[in-house]
C-alpha cells in the first residue's frame, strides 16, 4: 500500500468582481444584510459570452496545479471532476478536460456530491492510489453559479451567496507513510435532500418537455432552493462531527490541528467550528468574504491559496471538511 499526497495545487476565478453594493442594485438587498448573515463582502461571476465555463475554469487551475507538481501532463493517470453545474446535462466535464489538456485515453470520473464533491473526489483519488491502481490523479472541483441564479428579490436568499471559480490539485504516489493524506471520512442523509434542492430539469420531476410545454414564468424548479436555517443547524453539527472523527480515528486531538480549511459555505458555520475547536484565526483559513460559495470549488480555491500566502508549511497537519446538500459531508486528514 502506497500514501497519496497532493504534490501541486492551483486556482483560477473570473476577474469580473460583483460586490454586494452590485447585487442591491439588481435586488432588494444591503451590503449590510448580505455580510451580517454570511460573511461575504463579494464574489465572481462570468461574464456572459467569456470562454469561461465549468470546464474551462476547471482546465485553467489544472495546469497550474501540473506546473507546480513538477509533472508533465502525460504524467497524469486518472482525472476526477466534482461539480454541480457542468457544461451540459451529459457528458460530464471530467472528458472536457482530457479533451482539451490534450492528455492520453485516461479514465475520466466525474462526482455529483456539491459543496462536498472535492472531498469525495479526493477519498476516491485516494484510494485508487494507494492500491497502486494509479501514480498521478487531477481532482478538480469546479463551478460556474451565475448563470443559474434567480437574480430577482424573489431569489435573493440563494443568489448572494454563490459563486464562480475553480481548483484543482494534483495527488501522487507517496512511499513514505509520515506524509500525505492520512485518512478519510464520507456520510450522507438522504432524508433531508430536498432541504438544499435543485429540482429540475430531472427525470424524477420536471424534465425539459414539462417546463417548455407549461411556460411558466413563476417556475422556480429550476432555481436551487435552501432551507437556510435548518440547513446552518445541521451544517455545524456534522462539521464538528467529521472533524473529531478524522483525528480520533488517527490518535489525534483538536490541539494537533495546524490548518482548518471548511468549505467556504457561510463564514458563521466556520467562525462557529472554529470557537468550538479553540482555533485562532492563523489556523482556519476562510475566503468566502471574497468569493462567495463555490460549492465543490471552495475548499481547492482555499488550499491554492493558503499554500500560497505560505499559511501551509511541511509538516502540518491539514484538515479539510465539507457539509452540503444530499445532505453529505465528510473529511479529509492530512500531513502536508
Amino acid at each position: 500500500m502506497y500514501r497519496s499526497k497532493i504534490s501541486g495545487v492551483g486556482h483560477y476565478v473570473p476577474t469580473n468582481v460583483v460586490t454586494n453594493k452590485d447585487l442591491s442594485k439588481m435586488i432588494d438587498t444591503s451590503d449590510e444584510w448580505i455580510q451580517e448573515r454570511t460573511g461575504i463582502k463579494e464574489r465572481r461571476w462570468v461574464v456572459p459570452g467569456s470562454d469561461d465555463t465549468t470546464a474551462s475554469m476547471g482546465v485553467k487551475a489544472a495546469k497550474i496545479a501540473i506546473e507546480r507538481a513538477g509533472i508533465d501532463k502525460n504524467d497524469i493517470d486518472f482525472i476526477v471532476f466534482a461539480t454541480l453545474s457542468p457544461d451540459m446535462y451529459f457528458p460530464g466535464p471530467g472528458v472536457q478536460v482530457q479533451k482539451d489538456l490534450e492528455l492520453k485515453t485516461v479514465g475520466a470520473l466525474d462526482v455529483r456530491n456539491q459543496c462536498s464533491g472535492f472531498v469525495y473526489g479526493i477519498s476516491v483519488a485516494d484510494q485508487f492510489i494507494r492500491t497502486g491502481m494509479y501514480k498521478n490523479i487531477l481532482v478538480i472541483g469546479s463551478e460556474l453559479h451565475s448563470k443559474g441564479l434567480d437574480k430577482t428579490t424573489r431569489g435573493r436568499g440563494v443568489t448572494v451567496i454563490f459563486g464562480d471559480g475553480a481548483g484543482a490539485v494534483i495527488l501522487s504516489r507517496e512511499e513514505d507513510e509520515s506524509k500525505g493524506i492520512i485518512s478519510t471520512h464520507l456520510h450522507s442523509e438522504g432524508e433531508h435532500a430536498e432541504e438544499l434542492v435543485l429540482k429540475a430539469p430531472g427525470m424524477g420531476t420536471r424534465w425539459v418537455s414539462d417546463i417548455l410545454k407549461d411556460n411558466d414564468p413563476n417556475d422556480e424548479s429550476y432555481y436551487p432552493y435552501m432551507n437556510g436555517q435548518f440547513v446552518f443547524k445541521h451544517a455545524v453539527q456534522r462539521f464538528s462531527e467529521v472533524i473529531m472523527e478524522g483525528l480520533e480515528a488517527n490518535g489525534l486531538s483538536k490541539n494537533n490541528i495546524d490548518l482548518l480549511i471548511p468549505h467556504q459555505a457561510n463564514l458563521r458555520i466556520a467562525q462557529f467550528i472554529q470557537r468550538k475547536f479553540g482555533l485562532n484565526d492563523d489556523q482556519v483559513y476562510n475566503n468566502i468574504m471574497y468569493y462567495g460559495n463555490t460549492t465543490a470549488a471552495s475548499i481547492p480555491i482555499a488550499l491554492s491559496e493558503a499554500w500560497e500566502n505560505g499559511a501551509i508549511n511541511n509538516g502540518d497537519l491539514v484538515v479539510l471538511a465539507a457539509f452540503g446538500s444530499g445532505f453529505t459531508w465528510g473529511s479529509v486528514i492530512i500531513k502536508w
